[in-house]
């Protein structure tokens, strides 16, 4: 039986300590474009990882509740160590029927393990009970999961060879992949996928992309990151659930990533806006389409950002679709490079002719400063009556 708060005379009526107005989605990912800051956000994300994690403090809520697990034990994910450093309240494991009971815009807040909804009379009642992280449980708990980390290799190494089975034809000889529009022979390509750092890496490479001006290809939101950044966006590629109508009618090529029955979620959506896409069926992930689209299109460096780059980011991830990104990495091979990499080796070079104009704004300088003063007219003086003794035989020759 759940109890019955109210609130002492003098109390404030606004929630406090971990409270606000509700968000609840299922799906973290469309929760966070809604979340604004001081919201309480209601998911249901087993296993937080760094993407989510990193989504969920860009919106700055007063308290993230989860209804599974955000640390489930079956490997040490990123996400909930993000969350509680950042100072995010985060209440987990507090049962999925929270999300039928309460609805969005209630105002709630989080009280130690417990989760209060708060009435237009001053009143609260718990709703649900949970697990209150703190940076030492969250430190503890991840511990506790290093001891999985074997079972999950296992696992992802099953994932591959059972992909690499399924797909030898797509990863080996390139069977299957569409013919686009979009050029990319003997061109770069830059792949961004709303991952790891996304924005940071764009920010850097804006001279990389200034100068080179390679194929810009965003994966889902990652099309939508390429225009906020100010770049013209060549081609789209994905499933079509992240991605803003503006980017899919920009006049960018537009790639749906289909199942390998066929069935593309996305293709609805797509042809409703009167765009004419190209359908990619393939059992991997969208940025592996993307990569592997670039390398059968002939471009000679593949430069990604916000993908996933390590064994710790891919099994952070948690899903055995990961095994299709490391084999395609290995297919693309040397034409990959990650974002972070080309930050630390790349050096805008300078041209002659801005070389020229360096020189020739430093001879003005100097002679506008001779200018004015004395001792500078006088040398100016001696410089031209010296330069007219050296010419004066030339002109008697000439003459």
């Amino acid at each position: 039986m759940r109890r019955l708060l109210r609130r002492r005379p003098g109390m404030p009526g606004g929630p406090v300590g971990g409270g606000g107005v509700l968000r609840v989605d299922r799906r973290t990912k469309d929760l966070t474009k809604r979340l604004d800051p001081g919201d309480v956000a209601l998911v249901d994300h087993e296993d937080v990882d760094r993407v989510a994690a990193d989504a969920l403090v860009a919106a700055q809520p007063a308290a993230v509740v989860n209804a599974a697990a955000s640390i489930s034990g079956r490997y040490p994910n990123l996400g909930p160590k993000i969350l509680v450093e950042a100072g995010v309240v985060l209440l987990d494991g507090v049962g999925s029927d929270v999300l039928d009971e309460l609805r969005e815009g209630q105002r709630v807040r989080v009280e130690g393990e417990q989760l209060l909804l708060l009435d237009e009379h001053g009143g609260e009642r718990v709703v649900a009970s949970g697990t209150r992280h703190s940076p030492t449980s969250v430190a503890a708990a991840m511990e506790a999961a290093r001891t999985g980390l074997s079972e999950q290799l296992e696992q992802f190494a099953a994932n591959t060879m059972e992909y690499m089975l399924r797909e030898r034809e797509l990863l080996l000889d390139g069977v299957g992949v569409p013919d686009v529009r979009t050029s990319f022979e003997g061109r770069q390509a830059l792949v961004v996928v709303r991952g790891y750092h996304y924005r940071e890496d764009l920010a850097t490479l804006r001279p990389y992309i200034r100068e080179y001006r390679p194929v810009l290809v965003g994966v889902d939101g990652g099309a939508d990151a390429i225009l906020e950044a100010g770049h013209r966006l060549d081609m789209v590629v994905g499933d079509m659930d992240s991605v803003s109508d503006a980017a899919l009618t920009s006049g960018a090529e537009v790639v749906v990533h289909a199942y390998r029955d066929g069935r593309a979620p996305g293709l609805e959506r797509v042809e409703a806006l009167g765009v004419d896409p190209v359908v990619f069926p393939a059992t991997g992930t969208s940025e592996d389409i993307a990569m592997l689209i670039a390398d059968d299109g002939g471009a000679e460096l593949i430069v990604a950002v916000g993908t996933h780059a390590t064994l710790v980011e891919f099994l952070d991830k948690g899903r055995a679709g990961m095994a299709s990104t490391f084999l395609t990495r290995l297919r693309v091979g040397g034409k990959l490079v990650d974002a972070k990499g080309v930050s630390r080796l790349y050096r805008q070079r300078i041209s002659t002719l801005q070389v020229t104009a360096l020189l020739v704004a430093g001879l003005a300088a100097l002679l506008v400063a001779m200018l004015s003063t004395s001792g500078g007219q006088t040398l100016l003086v001696l410089l031209l009556a010296q330069l007219d003794g050296l010419l004066a035989p030339l002109r008697g020759w000439t003459g």
